[in-house]
């Protein structure tokens, strides 16, 4: 799938809810379901700078695509990072950089945010957007 039509597919998700109780709970179930992240990548490299809780963003190149994995130490910011890493990962650094997240905004995601948190989605963004190509 392409990175619009998983945008698409989070925004629709997210409309069968009205009231923003159940959004964060989808949120914490979406964090709930991240893999785990392998222990050797919780280290200070992988930890996004501007976060107040801990994120930890793990990037691989596999077969010419960014395949990101992610954790948080915090269960909304859990959530978050899964959402980011389900539409991104698995995509070509170029489509990744070209990329408009416009489901950030459409869902209403930001505006639903404590400032800390909505500082630290920017960073998860401008993370994943400023990852170098990993080496092979």
């Amino acid at each position: 799938m392409t990175i619009n039509e998983l945008q698409e597919e989070v925004i629709a998700e997210f409309s069968e809810f009205t009231d923003w109780m159940d959004k964060y709970q989808m949120l914490i179930d979406l964090g709930n379901d991240l893999e785990p992240l392998d222990a050797r990548y919780k280290n200070e490299q992988n930890l996004i700078d501007g976060c107040q809780s801990r994120v930890w963003l793990q990037c691989d190149m596999v077969d010419g695509r960014l395949v990101f994995t992610a954790d948080s130490d915090a269960l909304i910011t859990k959530g978050i990072i899964a959402l980011l890493v389900r539409v991104i990962s698995n995509h070509t650094p170029q489509e990744i950089i070209d990329a408009d997240l416009y489901f950030i905004e459409r869902i209403g995601l930001r505006q639903h945010l404590s400032p800390t948190r909505s500082n630290g989605l920017l960073s998860m963004v401008k993370q994943i957007k400023h990852t170098p190509s990993p080496s092979a």
